[in-house]
C-alpha cells in the first residue's frame, strides 16, 4: 500500500448547504473514502480559538505536518482511496486550508439564505447526539480533548437541565458572532452566518487560479444530480460509476427547498440587510412575498431571540 497521500477532494461550504449529500453521493465511487467532518482535526492550529477564522499563518509546519499525516491514516484505512473531505467550519479557513493542501481538488457549494436559515434555526434547537461527540472525539488529538469536554458539558446542561430552546452556539463562529448574540436576534445572526462566511469565501476563492474551484448551488444540484456529478467527476478527473447514478436517484430530494415558508415573510424581510448582496452575488432572487414586506418593521412578538448565555 502507497505510504503517499493522495491529493484530496476537499468541499467547501456553509453548514446545511449540501455538502452531505454531495459527498455522500461521491463517496459511493470505488476510488473515493468520504471524511465526514473531522471538525477539531481543522482546529489543531489554536483548539481554543473563539471563532473558526484561521489562515495561512496558522498552519505552520507543524499543523501541516499533522493534518496531513491524519488524511494519510484515513487514506490507509480505507483502501488508499482518495479522501473526500467535508468540514462546513472551513468555509472560514480556506487560506488555511489551501495552505496545508495546495495540491488538493476544490468544490465549493451554496444554498439559499432563506433555506439555509430555516435549517440552520432548527439545528440550533439541537443537541450533539452521542454518536457525534464521538465522531468529533475520534479525529481529536488526545491532548486537546480537554478543550471540547466543557463544550459538550455546557450544551447538554443547557438543553437537558436548563430547558433552553436554543444552544448557546450552534454552526460557522464568524468573528463577532458571541457579541452579536448579546445585542442582536437569533434570526440576524443566523442570517449572518450565511452573509459574513458568503462574503468571506468568495473573498478567499478569488486568490484560486482560474478553474482550480469547482462551484456547485444547491437548488442545482438537487433538480439535476446526474449533471452535476457529471461536472464533478470531471472535475476530479474520475469517470462516473453506475452506483453513483443509483445512489442520486435514491438519494437526492428537490422537495426540502420550501421549508423557510415556516417563517413569516414579514420577519424575513427584516434580515434583507443581512442577506441581500450576496444573494444577487449568487444569483438568488428574493420571493415576491417577502420582497412586499422590504420597508415594513417586524412584529416584536415574532422576533426570534438569542439564547440565553
Amino acid at each position: 500500500m502507497s505510504n503517499e497521500l493522495k491529493p484530496p477532494i476537499i468541499i467547501f461550504g456553509n453548514t446545511r448547504s449540501g455538502t452531505t449529500i454531495v459527498q455522500k453521493v461521491m463517496a459511493t465511487h470505488p476510488d473515493i473514502a468520504g471524511w465526514y467532518e473531522p471538525r477539531t482535526l481543522w482546529l489543531y492550529a489554536d483548539p481554543g480559538r473563539r471563532h473558526d477564522e484561521f489562515d495561512e499563518s496558522d498552519a505552520t509546519d507543524r499543523v501541516k505536518q499533522y493534518i496531513r499525516k491524519q488524511f494519510l491514516k484515513f487514506q490507509k484505512q480505507h483502501g488508499n482511496c482518495v479522501v473526500m473531505e467535508k468540514s462546513p467550519a472551513n468555509i472560514l479557513k480556506i487560506p488555511y486550508v489551501r495552505a496545508i493542501f495546495p495540491e488538493a481538488t476544490y468544490l465549493f457549494i451554496v444554498r439559499n439564505p432563506f433555506s439555509f436559515i430555516s435549517s440552520v434555526e432548527l439545528k440550533w434547537q439541537r443537541t450533539l447526539t452521542s454518536k457525534g461527540i464521538r465522531r468529533r472525539l475520534e479525529s481529536t488529538p488526545v491532548t486537546q480533548l480537554h478543550h471540547y469536554a466543557g463544550r459538550f458539558i455546557m450544551q447538554h446542561v443547557n438543553k437537558r437541565v436548563l430547558r433552553r430552546k436554543y444552544q448557546s452556539l450552534w454552526g460557522p463562529r464568524y468573528k463577532g458572532i458571541e457579541q452579536d448574540l448579546k445585542t442582536h436576534d437569533l434570526l440576524t445572526v443566523i442570517a449572518r452566518q450565511w452573509s459574513v462566511c458568503s462574503r468571506k469565501a468568495e473573498k478567499d476563492l478569488a486568490l484560486f487560479e482560474h478553474g482550480r474551484v469547482l462551484r456547485l448551488r444547491y437548488e442545482d444540484f438537487v433538480e439535476d444530480p446526474i449533471s452535476d456529478m457529471e461536472r464533478i467527476c470531471a472535475h476530479c478527473g474520475l469517470e462516473m460509476a453506475t452506483r453513483m447514478v443509483t445512489a442520486a436517484n435514491e438519494w437526492v430530494k428537490s422537495d426540502r427547498q420550501d421549508k423557510w415558508r415556516r417563517f413569516e415573510p414579514r420577519d424575513l424581510a427584516r434580515i434583507l440587510p443581512e442577506i441581500s448582496d450576496e444573494m444577487e452575488r449568487h444569483g438568488y432572487e428574493i420571493p415576491p412575498e417577502i420582497a412586499q414586506f422590504r420597508t415594513t418593521k417586524p412584529s416584536v412578538t415574532n422576533i426570534i431571540t438569542a439564547p440565553a448565555r
